[in-house]
């Protein structure tokens, strides 16, 4: 919960648009603002206070008790002219608040967190359990100062700077950067990151204690040198997902709980099946089986309680995951910044490696982390760039495929889903089609079924592309031309129209847009006799209308094709 905090008039009327753009999510504190601060402090996450900084700072100084229960407090001026991130920048989350704040009260955030103000990510903004002197290593990344990397393994790490290198391929180093789930000495100038690749197979008997249970897996994961931070989950069968001992026992190491059938744990060959619970629930193995269903390396295999005068009633044992790389394939929009989401723009920051064809590339340039691995082509590179994107994500990177418009249409999420397999993550990030920005410069001319067609028949036959467009003659469809022309192909859009004519009229609306929503863009409205094709080239989208499409106002329009309904009818 947000607590907003106002003392004056002005302030009020912007708590109030922050509270009416966050339903739900904000909690107004009203009375003396010493008591509403205090309240607001000890019962939400987040604080905006629409006040002078030095008044927040006197207020908050008594409340004060550490970083990691301290909420973070966000300062807005009094004529909304700034949000300043004041306490709690990455633990509190407040420089992402004063962002955010910005955004609704259009107002310039004020960050001055050092990893923030230089575009270096924070270490302990990563999502994993930090260890060690982490100011002090951070500081080293800072201050370009060689620092030495570490790693178990490839984990998919936003980027670091050039000062940041692998153990052996740089200079002598000033700082450490450990990533490793091992128990491990951490020296005055090292920080050790714990990534999520320990999964727990638990089996336990019917009243199992809580004690019992977590003692067991504490113990374990101890005896083999293994850091409990490093635990990505809890595994068991489906019929003790409400079993007391297994639930607590993964509450008290704050992950997550999954459980398998019986019929897919039986599935899993281990090292130690038992008839004791093929018995009780129908599986040779519980805890292994568990923590093996995902794959990985057995560290330790299943042992039990060992309670004092009575028969061990719990079970665990230790997989290791292997790092999965992640793919993110992006659609960067038809051009215009402002038309680049900011999902997008979060995935093409997080990457450490980013693959995109070299125009594409100069376009987000400015955007990208210090230390991005940059992969760029050129034209007609579209298969190798799907596989070099795919090779460094199974190599455990995180990967950034950029594409134009959606990537997902006549773009890269197709050639690089078809060379990927199940050993990486994949996320989609849609993007503004060139239909959809020709369509909102042009009118409504997709306001009833459309259809999308790529005149290029480098990769399709000329036959299968000449079906298609047929059949949406023959079906009334808007249809969307893409890549219409180039020099070498030019003849295949005046048959593409001339087909549409046998079935529109001579006067059926047609939309031109050439590089839609950038500066040098470009657009008309013509018909499907009067456009000649030599206008068009591979910038331009070309949207055809269907029998109902009209021009009104100088608009194409495509009306919905129903009637509206009316209360009562």
């Amino acid at each position: 919960m947000i607590g907003l905090i106002s003392a004056t008039a002005a302030g009020a009327v912007a708590r109030d648009r922050l509270a009416a753009a966050w339903p739900g999510r904000t909690r107004v504190y009203e009375g003396p603002v010493r008591e509403a601060v205090g309240r607001a402090f000890a019962e939400c996450e987040q604080l905006v206070c629409f006040l002078a900084t030095g008044a927040v700072v006197r207020l908050i100084a008594p409340l004060l008790a550490d970083k990691a229960s301290d909420p973070g407090v966000v300062c807005v001026d009094e004529a909304q002219r700034h949000a300043v991130s004041l306490l709690g920048g990455h633990g509190g989350g407040a420089n992402e608040l004063a962002l955010a704040v910005s955004e609704v009260l259009a107002c310039a955030p004020v960050v001055t967190t050092a990893t923030d103000a230089t575009d270096v990510p924070g270490l302990d903004t990563l999502g994993w359990p930090v260890e060690g002197a982490t100011a002090t290593v951070t500081r080293a990344i800072l201050d370009g100062t060689p620092v030495t990397l570490e790693a178990d393994a490839v984990w998919p790490l936003p980027p670091l700077p050039g000062n940041v290198t692998r153990a052996g391929t740089g200079p002598a180093a000033d700082a450490v950067l450990r990533v490793t789930d091992r128990v491990v000495e951490i020296g005055e100038r090292e920080v050790v990151l714990r990534p999520p690749s320990l999964v727990v197979g638990v089996g336990a008997s019917k009243g199992a204690s809580v004690d019992e249970v977590f003692g067991l897996v504490e113990e374990t994961l101890a005896g083999a040198g293994l850091s409990a931070r490093s635990v990505a989950a809890l595994a068991t069968v489906d019929a003790k997902a409400d079993e007391a001992g297994i639930v607590g026992a993964a509450a008290r190491l704050g992950v997550p709980l999954t459980t398998y059938a019986a019929e897919e744990l039986a599935r899993i060959d281990v090292p130690n099946p038992s008839g004791a619970p093929l018995a009780a629930v129908g599986t040779p193995s519980v805890a292994e089986a568990a923590a093996l269903v995902g794959g990985g390396e057995l560290l330790v295999p299943k042992r039990k309680s060992a309670p004092e005068g009575r028969a061990a009633m719990a079970t665990c044992a230790v997989v290791r995951k292997e790092p999965r790389g992640r793919l993110a394939v992006v659609g960067l929009g038809p051009g215009a910044r402002d038309l680049l989401t900011p999902r997008a723009r979060e995935e093409i920051r997080r990457a450490s490696v980013l693959v995109g064809l070299d125009q594409y590339v100069d376009q987000i340039r400015d955007l990208l982390r210090p230390g991005t691995r940059v992969l760029e082509s050129g034209l007609g590179a579209e298969k190798e760039r799907a596989r070099t994107a795919v090779a460094e994500a199974r190599a455990g990177h995180a990967v950034a495929l950029i594409g134009s418009g959606d990537a997902g249409v006549y773009a890269m999420a197709s050639p690089a889903l078809a060379e990927a397999s199940d050993d990486i993550d994949v996320v989609g990030v849609p993007g503004v089609t060139a239909a959809l920005a020709a369509a909102a410069i042009l009118g409504a001319p997709l306001g009833h079924d459309h259809v999308s067609i790529s005149l290029s028949d480098l990769h399709t036959p000329w036959e299968v592309i000449e079906r298609r467009v047929r059949a949406a003659a023959e079906a009334d469809i808007v249809v969307t031309f893409y890549n219409p022309r180039s020099r070498g192909r030019d003849w295949q859009l005046p048959k593409a129209l001339s087909i549409l004519a046998e079935h529109r009229e001579p006067t059926t609306p047609v939309g031109v847009v050439r590089n839609a929503s950038r500066p040098d863009g470009t657009s008309r409205l013509t018909t499907i006799a009067a456009l000649d094709p030599a206008t068009v080239d591979m910038m331009t989208v070309v949207v055809v209308g269907n029998t109902a499409a009209r021009e009104i106002a100088g608009r194409m329009v495509t009306p919905r094709g129903y009637r509206w309904q009316t209360e009562g009818s």
